[in-house]
């Protein structure tokens, strides 16, 4: 146990600074790198979002409405599937599709180490929506965020995550068991990388 603590501590010490430097900043402040791209609609999430899950439109919209109050209108989402674990320490792994509203598509993957009071396992749907991201090549770096701040809204769970102006709004619906509360991020890249970090 000594030792896991000892693993986990450079862990936790990378996560609590990056989501220090990520809650610095309004969510939905502009990016300053580029000029806005088109956004999406709340009617065409709820639509994609629900064909996505195979839930209601009414599920989908509870969400929906929820994170559009928050954050406004998104320029793009991630549609994927993701795996994740932990005993204290956990570990994340997930591939989807970016899309944009100008219909650019990339396929992405993610990554990510978390420590936490946090124990259990679960495979997910995963649909992310996307804002402030003017330029598909800046999804490559990491995303701080605080699963202990994930809400439930319609069976379905929402949490921020936040880097360099874009902010990132992962819904995730899924099976396993997995409970508590824990901090770290995801690394997107442009290929599947085994290591975390």
């Amino acid at each position: 146990m000594r030792l896991l603590a000892l693993l986990a501590a450079p862990f936790a010490v990378m996560a609590i600074t990056a989501c220090a430097t990520a809650q610095e900043t309004d969510y939905g402040q502009p990016s300053q790198y580029s000029e806005p791209v088109e956004a999406y609609s709340e009617d065409e999430i709820v639509e994609a979002m629900s064909d996505f899950f195979g839930v209601t439109a009414e599920a989908a919209a509870a969400v929906v409405e929820r994170v559009f109050s928050d954050l406004g209108r998104p320029v793009g989402y991630i549609a994927g599937e993701e795996v994740s674990g932990a005993v204290g320490v956990g570990l994340r792994y997930g591939e989807g599709w970016l899309t944009l509203r100008n219909g650019e598509r990339q396929k992405v993957y993610w990554q990510g180490p978390s420590i936490g009071l946090d124990t259990g396992g679960n495979a997910s749907r995963v649909f992310t929506l996307v804002y402030n991201l003017n330029d598909p090549e800046r999804i490559y770096q990491r995303f701080p965020g605080v699963e202990g701040t994930a809400y439930l809204v319609a069976g379905l769970g929402v949490n921020y995550q936040r880097a360099d102006n874009i902010t990132l709004a992962p819904i995730r619906s899924g099976v396993g068991l997995r409970a508590g509360a824990n901090v770290g991020y995801l690394a997107y890249s442009r290929q599947r990388n085994w290591l975390p970090f």
